[in-house]
């Protein structure tokens, strides 16, 4: 605790507002503070310091005194007080007498000033963390006090994010205050006059629906500057919570709800205008950062305390109080106090009571004194088997377990023999809303139908064990494979003990198989030595051969695999590539656009490229407007050369907009100088292609660079052709491919088996893990595998390894009274393997603390991005600008792994998985990346909560298997766009893309990839559009060079697979005339869709095309009014499927027939699937021979539908692509596939 002198020290912080230049690396005359800030604080507290920057302004005291002397005189006697922004406590430095008997509240997202809060206030509760992630109880408090942050950013909480409300900041602190205060309950806040000037009413309106405004008092710009060193206009609200929200018709039109010009012309809220001596000074217009802005300006001729204190004192009158029982206020303060430790949903002894907490707040639980009694038992036996779970985590020592485990069964037996089972119903009723309820009844043993028949094995063996070494192996080469999955590297003494011979017999009989490196003198494998950068080896193999031949077969081995120099002509060299230096850019630019040689000299013209973010810049590019060559040439009069050259660097495309005549705000594209620009760009592109390679130096020295950094990589090769396979199926032997692609996963780091359909990956992932296991790599492999392939995955998995423990998720056990039972299982059993669904697999959170540890990654990620952003554009950004911006992104990621979805049983890694095999894993490639690029056709940067989920633990597995231990496999790893093979190396090479300095996906696409701009046909079907979309990759020998370090590729021909030669057939069908009217309409449509002239919830392009997908399918399923047309597609297929039909009715021949759109119904809408089926039993075939795959509810009803069609009973199958595509392995009697629509 700190002492009275400490804490008056500690009292003059005032926080880090006024100070956002000193966090700001350019400006050089804040370095000394910059350096001392860098070196004095933490990396969390400068990053959480940097951040407060933005919105952290502390509190003059007089303003406080006031607000507090306006409340007593109000008649305000609080019991409890929340400061939902509190900095280090203020206001609860500044309480008047009659406060002080009053109950303490704070929240504060800055951790140092936190902490000095805390100090200052010993007996106050303060929540170190942001005011959204702070849980109280609603109608808790008697007031919330407090200078609230502001904002042009979001904040992402949950409870009202669910209720479609997701504020501003500032808009939030009342938005979440006013619901923890209690009816007739005080809001006294200081807060941006945005929040009664700001355009829009909606904020506002919602606080009047809830709250009457006191009254208001309008600060000058001055009134901070003293105490926090800034200028803003703020004002101090006064609300009073309502005894229940008021409907929106109801509201009467208030005069602090709406805005209306002053007599000096000046928007501003109608309260002030009705109001003027509640302003403390005069409201002029002054200019600010983005243009004219109103502002308050103080009256030099009073004191400013004086003035605050007369306007404060028109509002002094008392008010009407609800009463509130004193007992009340009690227990509801003691329901907002809360033990950290204690889990969310869960009972707590304390001081011999028990208590139950939810979210944040722990509240008293009346329970009878039997029920105490059993509630305390529960309670300790649910505290040691999460000690238990702990200690196999984290401890190697299996004494430790064993006390553990002793402990558990001690106190097991205790309560058993006096309340009996865990799982039975008194003790299911006391105890089953506490989240580990779940987790206690899965340690018990249970039979086939349930019935408890003693301890599970939790109590006896260690069910979460890390990766045990191995003690002895037979072989060198198994010797090999140990050494390097326990320690990384080739330990020749560990690898002789563990087979029995001497270091210099293991050399030998690996002779061929490692390498010693010559740098390091240690030994490598073979694999490892002759791969990676092997121009780099060779040179250091060759010096160090010339002192010991011992290595001129090293010398020998490299010089048979080194890459040959690529020449030129082989080389393609596009502007924007990283590895021309800008120093070539600038010299094109003095040679092709006739730069003044003065201009590069004076850097009046300068060309800078950053590896972090993989953007250029070309600074000063408008200061030589007279060079024809620049403004007509290579250039128009709207966009010059440079301006075109600095967008073709940066992979984007020209366009140039005018302001729209009939809106000023908005901006219409000139499709005439677009276009002229688009030439221009393609001009300057065709003359560095021609120029780049002409002189022969640079020439020279650009292929040198290009072969050292692109040229010099060999991928590693696999061979496991000498595996053996203890427990397999004799009967089933592994292809070669099979062998070397669990060799990949053995030796390798992460993994993708990109192999073709039929190749047989399954049995690869499932050889993979239990050769990790039996060899010690791995104690619990989990595989992530579509839904519905759950039961198909165990059934093959078993059929490789038939004495395998598995356990297999069904559909039973995605319902969610079930899934946290699951997740228990999952922990507390000892698997050769987990096999659960993609959308389980989502539903297991990371503890919270990873959560926040993933996001804080990618916001440094954002942070350096922004940083070199500001830089690179001559520091134009300030530390407030970016930091505005990171928190715009904080918002979106805080969505993005939203944890609603999550069972809170257990927590991932409490799981003890420590391999992840993940099928079918092109379903997780729409993940979040950051990009300049835009308008670009195929680029989602956004991403997917899924996508996010995944990659947050493939960093998980990486790091507790020192990079390695996910595999990945997908028959299309790369399928739509470019960015899959981005987000592939994003999951599996992380490390790979950041050595290189291409982790940013624009320094990727920069070197591998280009775009083009092309005239296609527009989506609603009539007319045309420009559209830039990645059209190929190029350099990509040195690309996939890259990618095969991870990935195991396989296709079809590779194989020889025995596929059937395929005869594809494209039924043209004519539109209807309905049909043409219906997409001259789609048209009309997306021309008024484009001039903005539709509000985007009624009519967009998704809309649009959609629509055009139904008319191209079936007119009928726009309106079912509509007749059939003459040619439709589900009558021309069904003639053409029953063709099929009778021709291959002797062979019993079965067809597919695929449609996504119009999807079966149960209310007798039309439909294409019941269309189609008419169609067919019209024609001849029996109703029993067609089958819906959606009536197959359960696995054990698709299995069965499945050898129907597998046995030609069945002889059409309909389905979507989502349901009948990946894992239908009906293709026996199949003879055709009908696709209706686009998959």
């Amino acid at each position: 605790m700190a002492t009275v002198s400490e804490q008056k020290i500690l009292a003059q912080y005032t926080g880090w507002g006024g100070l956002s230049e000193a966090f700001d690396l350019h400006k050089k005359e804040w370095h000394t503070e910059f350096s001392a800030l860098k070196k004095e604080l933490t990396e969390k507290e400068y990053e959480a310091a940097r951040s407060s920057a933005l919105s952290a302004f502390f509190t003059p005291p007089e303003v406080i005194n006031e607000m507090y002397g306006t409340l007593q005189a109000l008649g305000v006697a609080p019991r409890s007080i929340l400061e939902p922004s509190m900095g280090s406590g203020r206001f609860f430095g500044l309480l008047p007498d009659s406060f002080l008997e009053s109950k303490l509240y704070g929240v504060e997202l800055d951790e140092l000033t936190g902490r000095m809060a805390k100090k200052l206030y010993p007996d106050a509760y303060i929540q170190i963390k942001g005011y959204e992630k702070a849980s109280f109880r609603d109608d808790s408090f008697d007031l919330a006090i407090g200078n609230i942050p502001f904002g042009e950013y979001k904040v992402y909480d949950e409870q009202f994010h669910r209720q479609g409300q997701d504020f501003l900041i500032h808009d939030y602190f009342f938005a979440k205050s006013l619901a923890k205060v209690r009816p007739g309950g005080i809001l006294a806040f200081v807060t941006s006059k945005g929040t009664l000037d700001k355009k829009s009413e909606e904020a506002r309106r919602y606080l009047a629906e809830r709250a009457n405004l006191i009254g208001a008092v309008r600060l000058p710009n001055t009134a901070f500057q003293k105490a926090a060193g800034t200028k803003v206009s703020t004002d101090i609200l006064f609300l009073q919570k309502k005894d229940r929200p008021t409907t929106a018709e109801l509201i009467p039109e208030e005069d602090w709800i709406s805005l209306d010009r002053n007599p000096d012309g000046i928007w501003m809220n109608r309260y002030f205008i009705n109001h003027p001596e509640m302003i403390v000074g005069k409201m002029e217009m002054i200019t600010g950062r983005f243009g004219q802005e109103s502002a308050c300006l103080p009256d030099l001729g009073k004191s400013f305390s004086e003035q605050l204190h007369q306007a404060m004192r028109n509002i002094c009158k008392p008010m009407e109080r609800e009463e509130i029982d004193a007992e009340e206020i009690s227990d509801k303060t003691r329901e907002i106090v809360v033990d950290q430790e204690v889990r969310p949903f869960s009972y707590a002894l304390i001081g011999g009571e028990v208590y139950f907490k939810e979210a944040d707040s722990l509240h008293p639980v009346a329970v009878s004194s039997d029920q105490i009694s059993r509630l305390r038992g529960l309670v300790e036996i649910r505290d040691l088997a999460r000690e238990l779970i702990d200690v196999e985590l984290h401890s190697v020592s299996d004494q430790i377990v064993e006390e553990a485990q002793l402990k558990l069964n001690q106190a097991y037996d205790r309560f058993q023999e006096k309340y009996g089972n865990l799982s039975s119903a008194a003790n299911r009723r006391v105890f089953e809303d506490d989240s580990s309820y779940v987790l206690l009844t899965s340690i018990e043993d249970t039979d086939a139908d349930g019935k408890v028949i003693g301890k599970g094995r939790f109590f006896s063996e260690r069910t979460i064990r890390r990766a045990i070494p191995v003690d002895h192996v037979e072989t060198a080469s198994e010797a090999l494979i140990v050494s390097l999955n326990t320690s990384a590297k080739v330990d020749l003494p560990y690898m002789a003990q563990l087979c029995g011979k001497t270091e210099e017999e293991v050399v030998t009989a690996l002779r061929g198989e490692i390498y010693k490196d010559p740098i390091s003198e240690k030994w490598q494998t073979t694999d490892e030595y002759l791969s990676g950068n092997v121009r780099k080896k060779l040179k250091a193999a060759e010096i160090k051969a010339k002192e010991d031949s011992a290595y001129v077969c090293n010398v020998s081995a490299l010089k048979q695999i080194i890459p040959e120099d690529l020449e030129a002509s082989e080389i393609e060299a596009r502007l924007g590539a990283p590895w021309i230096e800008p120093k070539y850019i600038t010299q094109f630019m003095v040679e092709v656009f006739n730069t003044p040689p003065f201009m590069i000299d004076a850097k009046r013209i300068a060309v800078e490229y950053s590896p972090i973010s993989g953007e250029w810049n070309i600074s000063g590019k408008t200061t030589n407007p007279y060079n024809p060559l620049t403004t007509k040439t290579y250039g128009t009069e709207r966009i010059n050369a440079y301006q075109i050259l600095e967008k073709t660097l940066n992979s984007g495309t020209v366009q140039i907009y005018d302001q729209d005549p009939l809106d000023r705000k908005k901006r219409v594209k000139n499709k005439k100088e677009t276009l002229l620009a688009m030439e221009k760009q393609d001009a300057i592109k065709a003359a560095f292609q021609d120029w780049v390679f002409k002189e022969p130096e640079r020439r020279e020295d650009l292929c040198r660079k290009y072969n050292d950094l692109y040229n010099a990589t060999k991928p590693r090769e696999y061979n496991g052709e000498h595996l053996d396979f203890p427990g397999m199926d004799p009967a089933i032997r592994l292809k070669k491919h099979q062998l070397n692609a669990v060799a990949h996963a053995l030796y390798g780091k992460n993994t993708l088996l990109a192999h073709c359909v039929g190749s047989g990956k399954t049995f690869e992932m499932a050889a993979s893990a239990m050769q990790c296991k039996r060899l010690g790599l791995c104690h619990k492999p989990l595989f992530v595998v579509p839904n519905h392939l759950t039961e198909q995955w165990a059934h093959e998995f078993l059929r490789l390894y038939p004495g395998a423990n598995i356990l297999a998720a069904t559909k039973k056990d995605f319902q969610p009274t079930n899934r946290k039972r699951f997740c228990a299982r999952i922990a507390t059993g000892n698997w050769d393997a987990v096999i659960i669904g993609h959308s389980q697999f989502e539903k297991i959170p990371l503890s919270q603390k990873r959560q926040n540890e993933t996001i804080q990654k990618q916001l440094s990620e954002l942070d350096a991005f922004l940083r070199d952003v500001r830089s690179s554009r001559g520091s134009r950004f300030t530390v407030r600008a970016a930091e505005a911006a990171k928190k715009k992104l904080e918002y979106r990621l805080s969505k993005l792994n939203e944890n609603s979805k999550k069972d809170h049983v257990i927590d991932f890694e409490e799981l003890g998985v420590d391999r992840l095999f993940v099928d079918e894993s092109h379903h997780y490639k729409n993940l979040y990346f950051a990009t300049k690029m835009s308008n670009v056709s195929g680029l989602s940067p956004t991403g997917s909560q899924k996508a996010s989920d995944m990659l947050a633990k493939c960093e998980y597995i990486n790091e507790i298997n020192g990079g390695s231990g996910v595999v990945f496999a997908s028959g299309t790893p790369i399928s739509n766009s470019m960015t899959e093979l981005y987000t592939n190396m994003r999951y599996l090479q992380a490390e790979t893309l950041k050595e290189k300095g291409l982790s940013f996906f624009d320094a990727w696409a920069a070197s591998f990839g280009e775009t083009e701009t092309a005239v296609e046909l527009a989506p609603e079907g009539t007319g045309y559009r420009t559209k830039t979309r990645f059209s190929h990759f190029f350099n990509l020998p040195e690309l996939i060079g890259m990618f095969k370090e991870c990935a195991d590729i396989q296709t079809a021909d590779m194989l020889a697979l025995p596929v059937p030669e395929v005869s594809y057939h494209t039924e043209v069908l004519q539109p209807s005339e309905i049909q043409k009217e219906l997409v001259s309409k789609l048209s009309e449509r997306a021309d008024v869709v484009r001039q903005g002239a539709v509000d985007a919830q009624k009519d967009n392009m998704l809309n649009i095309t959609n629509d055009g997908r139904k008319l191209a399918l079936d007119q009928r399923l726009l309106n079912e009014i509509y007749p059939e047309s003459d040619h439709s597609k589900t009558a021309v297929c069904a003639d053409r499927a029953v063709e099929l039909y009778k021709k291959y009715d002797q062979y019993q021949a079965t067809q597919l027939i695929f449609c996504d759109i119009s999807t079966p119904k149960a209310d007798g809408s039309f439909n294409v699937y019941d269309d189609l089926q008419e169609k067919l039993i019209e024609r001849g075939v029996p109703e029993k021979e067609i089958a819906y795959i959606h009536n197959a509810k359960t696995e054990l009803q698709k299995e069965e539908l499945f050898t129907k069609v597998k046995a030609g009973k069945v002889r059409f199958l309909l389905g979507s692509t989502a349901k009948m595509g990946a894992g239908t392995n009906v293709q026996n009697h199949l003879i055709a596939l009908h696709h209706l629509d686009c998959p």
